[in-house]
This record gives structure tokens, C-alpha cells and sequence, in this order.
């Protein structure tokens, strides 16, 4: 999942607010470095990916993409299935993603300067164009997707994703939604499940 869905799995725990959106620049044991709420969102992000990458719909929906973007299948993917949160947040959210992205963008300021390098210096990119929002328009993902075939070190063919969304419109839409109602349910059993073992790990320092 890409950085909208993340943020929006992640509760309303600054915390884990924070480390469910650094956790890619975050590898290994360097997680050890940051206070234990900011960690178990590190773990949420991980246990998120894990989960995704196992799905059945998302194993499927990925062998339609590889042929024409192989091993960026995935990354498209990502977007896709962003786009389509932005686009029927209302379903998924009574809080308005205007107002979603303003404290979502409040919360990792914030914390600024405990961020990873790489998270500095791509999160005012991030806030000037307003990735978050921009992602529910066919025309903002483009641009993003556009900005990483860019990027990457081998031919992507990115650039075409959204060519290929729009092409294939309710293909697509019909997996995200068969799929991040799951994926919705899961990350709130994983919070719970961080709760629950945190307050057994101060109940039982007494």
C-alpha cells in the first residue's frame, strides 16, 4: 500500500502515525532508535505490506499488471489502490481527506527534525503538492506516477500507469474494493493487538 492508505490504517496514535509512514526508510534494527509507540508503528507498516503482498486478490491483480510493468507492478498497484481510497474516502471516512491530509501533514511536522533523512526530504514535496489529496484525481496520480518513472533506476513504464488504470477502470476498482475491507480489518487487529500487549507490558513492571 501506498503512503494515503498507511496513514489512514494507522489510527489516530501520533505515534504510530509516524512510524507507520517512515517505516520504508527504516531498515532492519535501526527502528531500535526511535521510542517504542513510534516502533510499533514501524511493525504495523511491515505487518501491513506483509499481509497485502500475500492477499489473493492482490496476487492476482498483480500477474494483470507485470506484463507490462514487472517488477514495478507492485508500486502501480499501490497507487491504484490509493487512488481509489481518495476517491471514495466517504466511504471509508466521515472525516473529510481535506482535513484527513491537513492533520496527517500537522502530526509528521511535528516530529521533523526525528525523521529519517530520506523522509525530510521528501515530505515538503509531499505537503507542497499535496500528494495525499491529489491522488483521489486520475490527472494528480499521473503526476506522481510520472515523478517515480522518473526516478527509477530501470525502465519502469510508470509513466503509462495511469493509462492503464483508466483503460481498465472497474477491473481495478472491483479488486480494491474485495480487498481493503480485509486489509481494514486487519490493521485494526494488529492495533488492538499492540494495545493490548503494551498495557500487559506496564501492568506486569508493577
Amino acid at each position: 500500500m501506498n503512503f494515503l492508505a498507511h496513514l489512514y490504517l494507522s489510527g489516530n496514535d501520533p505515534d504510530i502515525i509516524i512510524g507507520n509512514f517512515i517505516a520504508d526508510h527504516v531498515k532492519g534494527r535501526k527502528m531500535d532508535r526511535y521510542r517504542a509507540g513510534i516502533q510499533d508503528g514501524i511493525r504495523l507498516h511491515r505487518a501491513i505490506d506483509t499481509y497485502t503482498d500475500t492477499h489473493l486478490v492482490v496476487k492476482d491483480t498483480l500477474e494483470h499488471l507485470r506484463p507490462g510493468f514487472r517488477k514495478y507492478a507492485g508500486v502501480a498497484l499501490d497507487m491504484f489502490f490509493d487512488h481509489f481510497l481518495a476517491s471514495g474516502w466517504p466511504a471509508w471516512s466521515a472525516e473529510p481527506l481535506e482535513v484527513f491530509t491537513v492533520r496527517m501533514y500537522r502530526v509528521l511536522m511535528g516530529s521533523f527534525v526525528i525523521l529519517p533523512a530520506r523522509t525530510r526530504t521528501m515530505l515538503p514535496f509531499m505537503m507542497q503538492h499535496n500528494w495525499l489529496l491529489h491522488y483521489r484525481e486520475i490527472e494528480g496520480l499521473n503526476h506522481a506516477l510520472n515523478g517515480m518513472a522518473r526516478r527509477t533506476v530501470f525502465r519502469s513504464n510508470l509513466e503509462n500507469a495511469a493509462g492503464e488504470l483508466q483503460d481498465n477502470y472497474g477491473f481495478y476498482r472491483e479488486r480494491f474494493n474485495l480487498f481493503f475491507p480485509d486489509l481494514k480489518q486487519y490493521a485494526f487487529n494488529y492495533l488492538q493487538k499492540l494495545k493490548a500487549d503494551g498495557a500487559g507490558q506496564v501492568s506486569g513492571t508493577g
